[in-house]
């Protein structure tokens, strides 16, 4: 089992982030898990690279002691998600987190429509990030902007989409796997993959499988973690 000096001098824990679980939170909850099981300094240093939604399962990869200075390294590698989209219908933070604000046409949709759409999104495309996300905009948070009533400019971003596999159809619903770079919101992407089609889509289920090498096959549950911790 690994000593508080192994995660003084760095480690890399693959976490399969819970639903509902903000990262912020699955953060704290591994810090005073070791602070108070390994009496580690509470300055101890621990982060993430790479934000999850709340609404969004898999791989956070959490970075300790001296390793907090590989997270911008790690950040930067591409990632894997797997997930629905809802063929029909959009929500303006373009997943569950609100309600259906629209409904479209489905009935001209079918295999090949999807499957010739899926060619727009790959490579580098533009994309422009939810009005419910963490960005800042003069200073203040989209989302802050968003639960205000607001109406922001936003701007588009580039964005790679190296891999868009369509795995199965069963409409109103399609489910996805994604290989894409940094800073690539998969909510956009389900926005614009509906637009495209000349309907609208929102993301219901999203799951972080891979971030370059690490898999989320090898991570573990927040709360397993905390309890395989071996007390000094």
């Amino acid at each position: 089992m690994k000593t508080a000096e192994d995660f003084l001098n760095g480690q890399i824990i693959l976490i399969d982030k819970p639903l509902h679980w903000t990262s912020f939170q699955a953060v704290n909850k591994l810090k005073w898990a070791l602070i108070s099981k390994l009496n580690l300094p509470k300055k101890f240093k621990i982060g993430h690279a790479g934000t999850l939604d709340p609404l969004a399962t898999g791989l956070l990869l959490v970075c300790t002691g001296k390793f907090t200075k590989r997270i911008t390294e790690l950040q930067g590698q591409a990632k894997e998600y797997t997930g629905t989209l809802y063929i029909g219908a959009t929500t303006p933070s373009y997943d569950l987190e609100t309600e259906i604000d629209q409904t479209f046409p489905t009935s001209h949709i079918d295999e090949a429509l999807i499957h010739e759409t899926v060619k727009q999104f790959l490579g580098e495309i533009d994309q422009k990030p939810p009005i419910f996300s963490a960005i800042k905009k003069d200073g203040v948070r989209l989302y802050e902007h968003a639960r205000a009533g607001e109406t922001v400019e936003i701007a588009t971003r580039k964005t790679t989409i190296h891999e868009f596999e369509i795995t199965r159809i069963a409409l109103p619903e399609i489910d996805f796997r994604v290989v894409c770079s940094k800073g690539t919101y998969i909510r956009s992407l389900a926005f614009d993959f509906g637009k495209a089609m000349n309907s609208g889509s929102h993301l219901t289920v999203l799951r972080r499988t891979k971030i370059g090498d690490y898999n989320v096959n090898d991570g573990i549950d927040v709360i397993a973690f905390e309890e395989s911790i071996v007390p000094n």
